[in-house]
Protein backbone atom coordinates (compact mmCIF):
# COMPACT_ATOMS: atom_id res chain seq x y z
CA UNK A 1 0.00 0.00 0.00
CA UNK A 2 1.32 3.45 -0.88
CA UNK A 3 1.05 6.28 1.63
CA UNK A 4 -1.97 7.87 -0.05
CA UNK A 5 -3.91 4.60 0.10
CA UNK A 6 -2.91 4.11 3.74
CA UNK A 7 -4.05 7.66 4.57
CA UNK A 8 -7.39 7.05 2.88
CA UNK A 9 -7.77 3.67 4.57
CA UNK A 10 -6.90 5.07 7.99
CA UNK A 11 -9.40 7.91 7.78
CA UNK A 12 -11.99 5.65 6.17
CA UNK A 13 -11.66 3.12 8.99
CA UNK A 14 -12.02 5.88 11.56
CA UNK A 15 -15.18 7.19 9.92
CA UNK A 16 -16.63 3.69 9.41
CA UNK A 17 -16.27 3.08 13.16
CA UNK A 18 -17.38 6.54 14.24
CA UNK A 19 -20.41 6.62 11.95
CA UNK A 20 -22.04 3.76 13.85
CA UNK A 21 -22.07 5.71 17.11
CA UNK A 22 -22.79 9.05 15.43
CA UNK A 23 -25.79 7.67 13.53
CA UNK A 24 -27.30 5.85 16.50
CA UNK A 25 -26.54 8.98 18.53
CA UNK A 26 -28.90 10.92 16.24
CA UNK A 27 -31.57 8.23 15.95
CA UNK A 28 -31.80 7.16 19.58
CA UNK A 29 -32.84 10.58 20.98
CA UNK A 30 -35.76 10.51 18.56
CA UNK A 31 -36.80 7.11 20.00
CA UNK A 32 -36.42 8.40 23.57
CA UNK A 33 -38.57 11.42 22.72
CA UNK A 34 -41.23 9.17 21.16
CA UNK A 35 -41.30 6.96 24.27
CA UNK A 36 -41.56 9.99 26.56
CA UNK A 37 -44.44 11.43 24.50
CA UNK A 38 -46.26 8.09 24.61
CA UNK A 39 -45.79 7.95 28.38
CA UNK A 40 -47.13 11.47 28.89
CA UNK A 41 -50.15 10.62 26.70
CA UNK A 42 -51.00 7.13 28.00
CA UNK A 43 -49.34 7.09 31.45
CA UNK A 44 -48.21 3.55 30.60
CA UNK A 45 -45.06 3.08 32.69
CA UNK A 46 -43.56 0.76 30.08
CA UNK A 47 -42.85 3.76 27.88
CA UNK A 48 -41.05 5.74 30.55
CA UNK A 49 -38.97 2.64 31.35
CA UNK A 50 -38.07 2.44 27.66
CA UNK A 51 -37.03 6.09 27.73
CA UNK A 52 -34.86 5.51 30.79
CA UNK A 53 -33.12 2.43 29.43
CA UNK A 54 -32.54 3.95 25.99
CA UNK A 55 -31.15 7.05 27.70
CA UNK A 56 -28.57 4.92 29.53
CA UNK A 57 -27.63 3.28 26.23
CA UNK A 58 -27.31 6.68 24.59
CA UNK A 59 -24.95 7.85 27.34
CA UNK A 60 -22.65 4.86 26.82
CA UNK A 61 -22.62 5.27 23.04
CA UNK A 62 -21.97 8.99 23.41
CA UNK A 63 -18.94 8.11 25.52
CA UNK A 64 -17.46 6.34 22.49
CA UNK A 65 -18.80 8.68 19.82
CA UNK A 66 -17.09 11.72 21.33
CA UNK A 67 -13.51 10.34 21.31
CA UNK A 68 -13.87 8.74 17.87
CA UNK A 69 -15.25 12.02 16.52
CA UNK A 70 -12.29 13.83 18.07
CA UNK A 71 -9.92 11.34 16.45
CA UNK A 72 -11.58 11.99 13.07
CA UNK A 73 -11.12 15.73 13.52
CA UNK A 74 -7.45 15.35 14.40
CA UNK A 75 -6.90 13.03 11.43
CA UNK A 76 -8.45 15.58 9.08
CA UNK A 77 -5.75 18.06 10.06
CA UNK A 78 -2.88 15.57 10.10
CA UNK A 79 -3.72 13.45 7.04
CA UNK A 80 -5.41 16.02 4.80
CA UNK A 81 -3.70 19.41 5.33
CA UNK A 82 -4.48 20.57 1.79
CA UNK A 83 -8.18 19.92 2.33
CA UNK A 84 -8.23 21.65 5.71
CA UNK A 85 -6.54 24.72 4.24
CA UNK A 86 -9.44 25.13 1.82
CA UNK A 87 -12.02 24.42 4.51
CA UNK A 88 -10.36 26.91 6.87
CA UNK A 89 -10.54 29.63 4.24
CA UNK A 90 -13.94 28.94 2.69
CA UNK A 91 -16.05 26.62 4.87
CA UNK A 92 -15.32 27.17 8.59
CA UNK A 93 -18.91 27.84 9.68
CA UNK A 94 -20.13 24.23 10.16
CA UNK A 95 -17.23 23.38 12.47
CA UNK A 96 -17.77 26.56 14.49
CA UNK A 97 -21.54 26.18 14.84
CA UNK A 98 -21.32 22.44 15.58
CA UNK A 99 -19.71 23.20 18.94
CA UNK A 100 -22.90 24.95 20.07
CA UNK A 101 -25.12 22.14 18.76
CA UNK A 102 -23.15 19.62 20.80
CA UNK A 103 -23.32 21.92 23.84
CA UNK A 104 -27.13 22.03 23.59
CA UNK A 105 -27.32 18.25 23.23
CA UNK A 106 -25.08 17.56 26.24
CA UNK A 107 -26.67 20.22 28.46
CA UNK A 108 -30.27 19.14 28.01
CA UNK A 109 -29.45 15.44 28.14
CA UNK A 110 -27.90 16.13 31.55
CA UNK A 111 -31.07 17.93 32.61
CA UNK A 112 -33.23 15.02 31.47
CA UNK A 113 -31.04 12.36 33.09
CA UNK A 114 -30.55 14.05 36.45
CA UNK A 115 -33.78 16.05 36.84
CA UNK A 116 -36.45 14.13 34.91
CA UNK A 117 -38.38 13.35 38.08
CA UNK A 118 -38.00 16.86 39.49
CA UNK A 119 -39.33 18.85 36.54
CA UNK A 120 -42.75 19.19 34.91
CA UNK A 121 -43.72 16.89 32.02
CA UNK A 122 -43.55 19.70 29.46
CA UNK A 123 -40.01 20.48 30.63
CA UNK A 124 -39.01 16.83 30.21
CA UNK A 125 -40.35 16.83 26.66
CA UNK A 126 -38.71 20.19 25.90
CA UNK A 127 -35.38 18.86 27.16
CA UNK A 128 -35.61 15.82 24.89
CA UNK A 129 -36.62 17.94 21.88
CA UNK A 130 -33.51 20.05 22.41
CA UNK A 131 -31.38 16.92 22.82
CA UNK A 132 -32.74 15.56 19.54
CA UNK A 133 -32.22 18.92 17.80
CA UNK A 134 -28.67 19.21 19.16
CA UNK A 135 -27.77 15.70 18.02
CA UNK A 136 -29.32 16.31 14.61
CA UNK A 137 -27.63 19.70 14.32
CA UNK A 138 -24.20 18.20 15.00
CA UNK A 139 -24.69 15.56 12.31
CA UNK A 140 -26.12 17.95 9.73
CA UNK A 141 -23.40 20.56 10.25
CA UNK A 142 -20.55 18.09 9.85
CA UNK A 143 -22.32 16.48 6.89
CA UNK A 144 -22.56 19.91 5.30
CA UNK A 145 -18.80 19.81 4.82
CA UNK A 146 -19.30 16.64 2.79
CA UNK A 147 -22.06 18.37 0.80
CA UNK A 148 -19.66 21.25 0.07
CA UNK A 149 -17.07 18.77 -1.20
CA UNK A 150 -19.56 17.60 -3.84
CA UNK A 151 -20.96 21.02 -4.78
CA UNK A 152 -18.32 23.63 -3.81
CA UNK A 153 -19.61 27.19 -4.01
CA UNK A 154 -19.01 30.53 -2.31
CA UNK A 155 -15.63 31.34 -3.87
CA UNK A 156 -13.64 31.63 -7.08
CA UNK A 157 -10.50 29.55 -7.57
CA UNK A 158 -8.02 31.12 -9.97
CA UNK A 159 -4.29 30.51 -10.33
CA UNK A 160 -4.15 28.69 -7.00
CA UNK A 161 -5.90 31.55 -5.18
CA UNK A 162 -9.29 31.57 -3.42
CA UNK A 163 -11.09 34.79 -4.29
CA UNK A 164 -14.47 36.39 -3.48
CA UNK A 165 -15.02 34.08 -0.52
CA UNK A 166 -18.58 34.02 0.84
CA UNK A 167 -18.81 31.58 3.80
CA UNK A 168 -22.62 31.65 3.89
CA UNK A 169 -22.88 30.84 0.19
CA UNK A 170 -20.49 27.95 0.81
CA UNK A 171 -22.58 26.87 3.80
CA UNK A 172 -25.83 26.84 1.80
CA UNK A 173 -24.27 25.03 -1.14
CA UNK A 174 -26.63 23.42 -3.70
CA UNK A 175 -26.64 19.96 -2.10
CA UNK A 176 -26.92 21.12 1.53
CA UNK A 177 -30.64 20.52 2.06
CA UNK A 178 -30.83 17.25 0.11
CA UNK A 179 -27.83 15.82 1.97
CA UNK A 180 -28.95 17.10 5.38
CA UNK A 181 -32.43 15.61 5.03
CA UNK A 182 -31.02 12.28 3.84
CA UNK A 183 -28.64 12.08 6.80
CA UNK A 184 -31.40 12.93 9.28
CA UNK A 185 -33.94 10.47 7.90
CA UNK A 186 -31.47 7.61 7.54
CA UNK A 187 -30.20 8.15 11.09
CA UNK A 188 -33.76 7.90 12.40
CA UNK A 189 -34.20 4.67 10.43
CA UNK A 190 -31.08 3.20 12.04
CA UNK A 191 -32.12 4.32 15.54
CA UNK A 192 -35.56 2.73 15.16
CA UNK A 193 -34.40 -0.58 13.72
CA UNK A 194 -31.51 -1.01 16.17
CA UNK A 195 -34.01 -0.67 19.01
CA UNK A 196 -36.35 -3.04 17.17
CA UNK A 197 -33.61 -5.64 16.81
CA UNK A 198 -32.98 -5.69 20.55
CA UNK A 199 -36.71 -5.84 21.28
CA UNK A 200 -37.23 -8.76 18.87
CA UNK A 201 -34.30 -10.64 20.37
CA UNK A 202 -35.64 -10.12 23.89
CA UNK A 203 -39.08 -11.34 22.80
CA UNK A 204 -37.52 -14.61 21.66
CA UNK A 205 -35.64 -14.95 24.94
CA UNK A 206 -38.71 -14.47 27.15
CA UNK A 207 -41.86 -16.49 27.56
CA UNK A 208 -44.73 -15.48 25.29
CA UNK A 209 -47.27 -13.36 27.14
CA UNK A 210 -44.98 -12.58 30.08
CA UNK A 211 -44.59 -9.05 31.44
CA UNK A 212 -41.17 -8.66 29.82
CA UNK A 213 -42.41 -10.06 26.50
CA UNK A 214 -45.22 -7.47 26.37
CA UNK A 215 -42.79 -4.70 27.33
CA UNK A 216 -40.52 -5.47 24.39
CA UNK A 217 -43.49 -6.02 22.10
CA UNK A 218 -44.51 -2.41 22.69
CA UNK A 219 -40.96 -1.24 22.00
CA UNK A 220 -40.90 -3.27 18.79
CA UNK A 221 -44.12 -1.74 17.50
CA UNK A 222 -42.84 1.79 18.18
CA UNK A 223 -39.72 0.87 16.22
CA UNK A 224 -41.64 -0.60 13.29
CA UNK A 225 -43.96 2.38 12.96
CA UNK A 226 -41.27 5.04 13.20
CA UNK A 227 -38.69 3.02 11.27
CA UNK A 228 -41.16 2.37 8.45
CA UNK A 229 -42.18 6.03 8.19
CA UNK A 230 -38.60 7.30 8.09
CA UNK A 231 -37.47 4.54 5.70
CA UNK A 232 -40.23 5.54 3.27
CA UNK A 233 -39.29 9.22 3.56
CA UNK A 234 -35.64 8.30 2.98
CA UNK A 235 -36.61 6.56 -0.26
CA UNK A 236 -38.44 9.68 -1.44
CA UNK A 237 -35.42 11.80 -0.58
CA UNK A 238 -33.26 9.32 -2.51
CA UNK A 239 -35.12 10.37 -5.66
CA UNK A 240 -34.07 13.98 -5.01
CA UNK A 241 -30.50 12.82 -4.39
CA UNK A 242 -30.41 11.11 -7.80
CA UNK A 243 -31.55 14.34 -9.45
CA UNK A 244 -28.85 16.29 -7.63
CA UNK A 245 -26.22 13.81 -8.86
CA UNK A 246 -27.57 14.10 -12.40
CA UNK A 247 -27.13 17.86 -12.28
CA UNK A 248 -23.93 18.26 -10.28
CA UNK A 249 -21.97 14.98 -10.38
CA UNK A 250 -23.05 13.15 -13.55
CA UNK A 251 -20.09 10.75 -13.61
CA UNK A 252 -20.98 9.57 -10.10
CA UNK A 253 -24.55 8.78 -11.18
CA UNK A 254 -23.25 7.00 -14.28
CA UNK A 255 -20.87 4.86 -12.21
CA UNK A 256 -23.60 4.11 -9.68
CA UNK A 257 -25.74 2.66 -12.47
CA UNK A 258 -22.97 1.23 -14.66
CA UNK A 259 -24.00 3.49 -17.55
CA UNK A 260 -21.23 3.96 -20.13
CA UNK A 261 -23.05 5.56 -23.06
CA UNK A 262 -24.94 8.86 -22.89
CA UNK A 263 -28.58 8.25 -23.73
CA UNK A 264 -32.19 9.17 -23.17
CA UNK A 265 -34.61 6.51 -21.94
CA UNK A 266 -31.70 5.16 -19.89
CA UNK A 267 -32.35 1.90 -18.01
CA UNK A 268 -31.98 1.45 -14.26
CA UNK A 269 -29.68 -1.46 -13.37
CA UNK A 270 -30.64 -3.41 -10.25
CA UNK A 271 -28.09 -5.84 -8.82
CA UNK A 272 -25.18 -7.36 -10.72
CA UNK A 273 -21.73 -5.86 -11.03
CA UNK A 274 -20.13 -3.43 -13.47
CA UNK A 275 -17.86 -5.04 -16.05
CA UNK A 276 -15.31 -2.60 -17.49
CA UNK A 277 -14.40 -4.84 -20.41
CA UNK A 278 -17.92 -5.23 -21.79
CA UNK A 279 -19.08 -1.82 -20.50
CA UNK A 280 -22.20 -3.34 -19.01
CA UNK A 281 -23.75 -4.50 -15.75
CA UNK A 282 -23.49 -8.27 -15.61
CA UNK A 283 -26.14 -10.35 -13.88
CA UNK A 284 -28.20 -7.24 -13.21
CA UNK A 285 -31.89 -6.61 -13.87
CA UNK A 286 -32.57 -3.64 -16.13
CA UNK A 287 -35.71 -1.57 -15.70
CA UNK A 288 -36.23 0.18 -19.06
CA UNK A 289 -36.26 4.00 -19.04
CA UNK A 290 -36.31 4.15 -15.23
CA UNK A 291 -32.93 5.91 -14.76
CA UNK A 292 -33.95 8.77 -17.06
CA UNK A 293 -37.16 9.23 -15.11
CA UNK A 294 -35.29 9.05 -11.80
CA UNK A 295 -32.79 11.68 -12.95
CA UNK A 296 -35.17 14.18 -14.50
CA UNK A 297 -38.81 13.10 -14.00
CA UNK A 298 -39.04 12.35 -17.69
CA UNK A 299 -38.27 9.30 -19.81
CA UNK A 300 -36.69 11.66 -22.35
CA UNK A 301 -34.07 12.88 -19.86
CA UNK A 302 -30.58 12.45 -21.28
CA UNK A 303 -28.28 10.78 -18.73
CA UNK A 304 -24.56 11.30 -19.31
CA UNK A 305 -22.48 8.12 -19.52
CA UNK A 306 -18.97 7.43 -18.26
CA UNK A 307 -17.46 7.48 -21.75
CA UNK A 308 -18.05 11.23 -21.91
CA UNK A 309 -15.40 11.70 -19.21
CA UNK A 310 -11.67 10.89 -19.19
CA UNK A 311 -11.21 7.47 -17.58
CA UNK A 312 -8.82 8.86 -14.97
CA UNK A 313 -11.74 10.92 -13.63
CA UNK A 314 -14.11 7.97 -13.32
CA UNK A 315 -15.21 6.98 -9.82
CA UNK A 316 -14.46 3.35 -8.88
CA UNK A 317 -16.93 1.13 -10.69
CA UNK A 318 -17.65 -0.92 -7.55
CA UNK A 319 -19.80 1.93 -6.24
CA UNK A 320 -22.63 0.32 -8.26
CA UNK A 321 -22.59 -2.51 -5.71
CA UNK A 322 -22.52 -0.09 -2.77
CA UNK A 323 -25.45 1.80 -4.24
CA UNK A 324 -27.43 -1.41 -4.63
CA UNK A 325 -26.68 -2.48 -1.04
CA UNK A 326 -27.90 0.87 0.29
CA UNK A 327 -31.08 0.98 -1.82
CA UNK A 328 -31.79 -2.74 -1.44
CA UNK A 329 -31.61 -2.72 2.35
CA UNK A 330 -33.66 0.46 2.55
CA UNK A 331 -36.40 -1.09 0.43
CA UNK A 332 -36.32 -4.28 2.50
CA UNK A 333 -36.72 -2.30 5.73
CA UNK A 334 -39.84 -0.64 4.34
CA UNK A 335 -41.31 -4.05 3.50
CA UNK A 336 -40.41 -5.42 6.95
CA UNK A 337 -42.18 -2.50 8.64
CA UNK A 338 -45.28 -2.86 6.50
CA UNK A 339 -45.42 -6.62 7.12
CA UNK A 340 -45.03 -6.19 10.88
CA UNK A 341 -47.70 -3.48 11.13
CA UNK A 342 -50.18 -5.43 9.00
CA UNK A 343 -49.61 -8.60 11.04
CA UNK A 344 -50.07 -6.85 14.38
CA UNK A 345 -52.63 -4.13 13.67
CA UNK A 346 -54.72 -5.26 10.72
CA UNK A 347 -54.68 -9.02 11.15
CA UNK A 348 -54.77 -8.59 14.96
CA UNK A 349 -52.15 -11.29 15.49
CA UNK A 350 -50.59 -11.11 18.95
CA UNK A 351 -47.55 -13.22 18.17
CA UNK A 352 -44.98 -12.83 15.39
CA UNK A 353 -43.69 -16.03 13.73
CA UNK A 354 -40.22 -16.95 14.91
CA UNK A 355 -38.69 -16.58 11.45
CA UNK A 356 -40.04 -13.02 11.27
CA UNK A 357 -38.57 -12.22 14.68
CA UNK A 358 -35.20 -13.37 13.34
CA UNK A 359 -35.65 -11.05 10.36
CA UNK A 360 -36.35 -8.22 12.80
CA UNK A 361 -33.23 -9.10 14.80
CA UNK A 362 -31.20 -8.78 11.60
CA UNK A 363 -32.93 -5.55 10.57
CA UNK A 364 -30.84 -3.39 12.92
CA UNK A 365 -27.45 -4.64 11.65
CA UNK A 366 -28.77 -4.35 8.10
CA UNK A 367 -29.71 -0.71 8.70
CA UNK A 368 -26.19 -0.02 9.98
CA UNK A 369 -24.74 -1.82 6.93
CA UNK A 370 -26.85 0.40 4.66
CA UNK A 371 -25.48 3.51 6.36
CA UNK A 372 -21.91 2.24 5.93
CA UNK A 373 -22.51 1.43 2.25
CA UNK A 374 -24.14 4.81 1.72
CA UNK A 375 -21.26 6.76 3.22
CA UNK A 376 -18.62 4.79 1.33
CA UNK A 377 -20.62 5.29 -1.85
CA UNK A 378 -20.93 9.04 -1.21
CA UNK A 379 -17.24 9.59 -0.50
CA UNK A 380 -15.68 7.05 -2.87
CA UNK A 381 -18.02 8.11 -5.66
CA UNK A 382 -16.50 11.60 -5.53
CA UNK A 383 -13.02 10.28 -6.29
CA UNK A 384 -10.51 11.29 -7.53
CA UNK A 385 -11.60 14.61 -6.02
CA UNK A 386 -11.64 15.61 -2.38
CA UNK A 387 -13.32 18.87 -3.44
CA UNK A 388 -15.11 18.22 -6.69
CA UNK A 389 -13.16 19.53 -9.70
CA UNK A 390 -11.19 21.88 -7.42
CA UNK A 391 -8.80 19.80 -5.32
CA UNK A 392 -7.76 16.19 -5.91
CA UNK A 393 -7.38 13.67 -3.11
CA UNK A 394 -3.68 13.22 -3.93
CA UNK A 395 -3.01 16.98 -3.75
CA UNK A 396 -4.73 17.34 -0.37
CA UNK A 397 -2.99 14.43 1.38
CA UNK A 398 -0.10 14.67 3.82
CA UNK A 399 3.44 14.14 2.56
CA UNK A 400 4.31 12.17 5.71
CA UNK A 401 5.39 8.58 5.21
CA UNK A 402 5.43 5.40 7.30
CA UNK A 403 1.73 5.61 8.13
CA UNK A 404 1.32 1.84 8.32
CA UNK A 405 2.15 1.57 12.03
CA UNK A 406 -0.31 4.37 12.79
CA UNK A 407 -3.00 2.52 10.84
CA UNK A 408 -2.43 -0.69 12.81
CA UNK A 409 -2.46 1.13 16.16
CA UNK A 410 -5.72 2.90 15.44
CA UNK A 411 -7.37 -0.35 14.38
CA UNK A 412 -6.30 -1.80 17.73
CA UNK A 413 -7.85 1.20 19.51
CA UNK A 414 -11.15 0.71 17.69
CA UNK A 415 -11.23 -2.99 18.48
CA UNK A 416 -10.70 -2.21 22.18
CA UNK A 417 -13.39 0.49 22.14
CA UNK A 418 -15.83 -1.78 20.36
CA UNK A 419 -15.32 -4.61 22.85
CA UNK A 420 -15.53 -2.17 25.77
CA UNK A 421 -18.85 -0.64 24.71
CA UNK A 422 -20.44 -4.07 24.24
CA UNK A 423 -19.12 -5.22 27.63
CA UNK A 424 -20.38 -2.09 29.42
CA UNK A 425 -23.86 -2.34 27.90
CA UNK A 426 -24.17 -6.04 28.67
CA UNK A 427 -22.91 -5.52 32.23
CA UNK A 428 -25.26 -2.62 32.91
CA UNK A 429 -28.41 -4.29 31.61
CA UNK A 430 -27.64 -7.58 33.31
CA UNK A 431 -27.54 -5.71 36.61
CA UNK A 432 -30.58 -3.59 35.76
CA UNK A 433 -33.30 -5.93 34.53
CA UNK A 434 -36.39 -4.67 32.76
CA UNK A 435 -38.64 -6.01 35.52
CA UNK A 436 -36.68 -4.07 38.16
CA UNK A 437 -37.16 -0.80 36.29
CA UNK A 438 -40.84 -1.56 35.71
CA UNK A 439 -41.39 -2.17 39.45
CA UNK A 440 -39.58 1.08 40.30
CA UNK A 441 -41.76 2.95 37.82
CA UNK A 442 -44.95 1.47 39.30
CA UNK A 443 -44.02 2.36 42.89
CA UNK A 444 -44.54 5.85 44.23
CA UNK A 445 -41.67 7.86 45.70
CA UNK A 446 -39.03 5.65 44.05
CA UNK A 447 -36.76 7.36 41.57
CA UNK A 448 -36.54 5.60 38.22
CA UNK A 449 -33.98 7.71 36.40
CA UNK A 450 -31.72 7.97 39.42
CA UNK A 451 -31.40 4.20 39.76
CA UNK A 452 -28.00 3.17 38.45
CA UNK A 453 -27.27 0.06 40.47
Amino acid sequence: MDDLLIARSLFGTTMAFHIIFATIGVGLPMMILAAELLYQKTKDVDYVVMAKRWTKTFAVLLGVGIPTGTIAGVQLSLLWPGFMEVIGRVMPLPFQIEIYAFFIEALFMSIYVYAAERIAPWMRITSLILVALGALGSAVLITNVHAFQGTPTGFRYENGQFLDIDPWAAFFNPSFFVTAIHVALSAYVVGAFVVGSVAAFKMMRNEYGSRIYKFHQKALMVSLVLGGIFAFLTAINGHESAQYLHEYQPEKLAAAEGLFETQSHAPLAIGGFTDRETESVKWGIEVPWALSFLAGNSFDTVVVGLNDFPEELWPPLFIHTLFNVMVGIGSLLILISIAGIIWRKLLKKDRFPKFFLWILVLAGPMAVAAIEAGWIFACTGRQPWVIYRILSTAESATTATNLGILFILFIAVYVILGIAVVFVLLYFFRKNKEIDDIKRAEEKYVRLFGSNS
